[in-house]
């Protein structure tokens, strides 16, 4: 995962960032998670991939039999810890490497744009989730939607301007991607992207958007 995630933008700091949303993009984090939600049975057991302080994994399924996060900043997870339901799991580890055996997951989560920001190859990234999600259930990753560009902007914009990102370099952002001067690079997937990795994996798949701020991209098993 990236490391911006891991020491520069971790604990009350990545809160910080949801805590200054404006009312768009808090819409969105609440698309996002009720979207999830419809994947999640009673009883399922559910992991999310780069879970940080727990924000959205504290609102994923009431009724589930176990529900596990992981991430690889120590103090958002010292964080998460603070804040988690007792029966919630908050575990160090990278999603390209799961402690965890094949098929032990009904659902596997990996949202607001995980697959671009822990700066993994995607590929090895699916199909390490897919190892661990049990036959019959599903792997879900989302990223941003086109329509949502100036609402993810402005979040980011707010990000820097209070210092918790670097100043956005205005001249090299945009198409999806914003660039800060500190080095920070925020890319985003297509629907495209996912047809090119679902195509080369060989795995079946549907993709949708989600109130115009998410594209979300379901990998199921079989």
């Amino acid at each position: 995962m990236g490391y911006y995630y891991s020491q520069s933008l971790a604990g009350k700091r990545l809160e910080r960032c949801y805590q200054i949303a404006p009312p768009r993009v808090v819409q969105y984090f609440e698309s996002e998670i009720r979207f999830v939600n419809t994947h999640i049975g009673q009883g399922s057991s559910v992991l999310e991939l780069g879970s940080g302080y727990g924000r959205a994994l504290s609102q994923f399924g009431n009724n589930t039999q176990r529900i596990i996060g992981i991430d690889i900043a120590m103090e958002s997870l010292e964080l998460a810890k603070q804040k988690m339901r007792c029966e919630i799991e908050m575990i160090q580890a990278n999603a390209i490497n799961l402690p965890f055996q094949n098929k032990s997951f009904d659902v596997v989560i990996c949202i607001q744009n995980g697959i671009s920001a822990f700066k993994e190859d995607p590929h090895h990234l699916i199909l390490e989730s897919l190892r661990v999600t049990r036959p019959g259930g599903v792997s879900l990753f989302s990223t941003y939607s086109e329509k949502f560009w100036e609402d993810r902007l402005e979040w980011f914009s707010l990000q820097a301007n209070v210092g918790l990102l670097g100043e956005i370099d205005y001249e090299k952002t945009g198409n999806g991607v914003i660039i800060c001067k500190d080095g920070f690079k925020a890319i985003t997937f297509t629907e495209k992207d996912f047809d090119e990795i679902s195509s080369t994996l060989g795995l079946r798949t549907v993709i949708s958007e989600v109130d115009e701020s998410s594209l979300f991209c379901k990998f199921y098993t079989d």
